[in-house]
């Protein structure tokens, strides 16, 4: 059976392989929570914001010391990486591949270590410490996450800890667009919402 080895792909480059492949590798994917603190209670509401990014991290091991030559060859491809694409102006979009794991992402840090030398000083040796950011189109984003549109009216229960301003940036992408919602709802002062209270929110264009 053929050793399966790790394959960086830059889109639109040819792939290279890793020298020798990880002994682990990592995945980490969070929420980004915001926390309401409200007078009384005894811990502060928690609303959901957006989700982050997963990010893949590993350790990728380089030796040319039995050859005799520089393993800059090798851990430059990496560098490489964080560099801007000329036609694009953003770094390569890069497939990370082993075996049956795929991993599309943006190369976000490179930390390396060079360990073993020649004796003319030239490195033999070097460990690169590295992170990779998923992406995803956002044709796909949308399609897997489907979020109601701003240009059909609905309505909101208000819960503590809302504000006109939040309510708007979350329906409508931008918490200068409150307006509407206190016309709608006849709000005499906008600045005080109450907890319970059903908010029609209006279509926009």
């Amino acid at each position: 059976m053929e050793r399966q080895v790790v394959s960086i792909q830059p889109e639109g480059k040819s792939a290279f392989n890793v020298l020798f492949n990880p002994t682990q590798y990592g995945i980490d994917k969070s929420n980004q929570i915001a926390e309401a603190a409200v007078p009384g209670l005894s811990a502060p509401i928690l609303q959901f914001v957006h989700g982050n990014t997963r990010t893949l991290s590993m350790e990728l091991f380089f030796d040319t010391y039995e050859e005799r030559s520089d393993v800059r060859t090798h851990t430059d491809k990496v560098y490489d990486l964080l560099n801007i694409d000329a036609s694009t102006h953003v770094p390569p979009i890069c497939r990370v591949a082993w075996g049956d794991f795929n991993f599309r992402g943006v190369l976000d840090h490179v930390s390396g270590k060079f360990t073993l030398f020649l004796a003319n000083g030239t490195p033999a040796r070097a460990t690169l410490s590295v992170t990779f950011k998923e992406f995803i189109d956002v044709e796909h984003l949308v399609k897997v996450n489907p979020t109601q549109s701003a240009d059909h009216t609905k309505t909101r229960v208000v819960k503590t800890g809302d504000r006109i301003d939040i309510i708007a940036a979350e329906e409508y992408g931008d918490p200068g667009k409150w307006r509407p919602i206190a016309d709608a709802n006849n709000l005499d002062d906008p600045c005080r919402l109450r907890p319970g209270a059903r908010l029609v929110i209006p279509a926009i264009k």
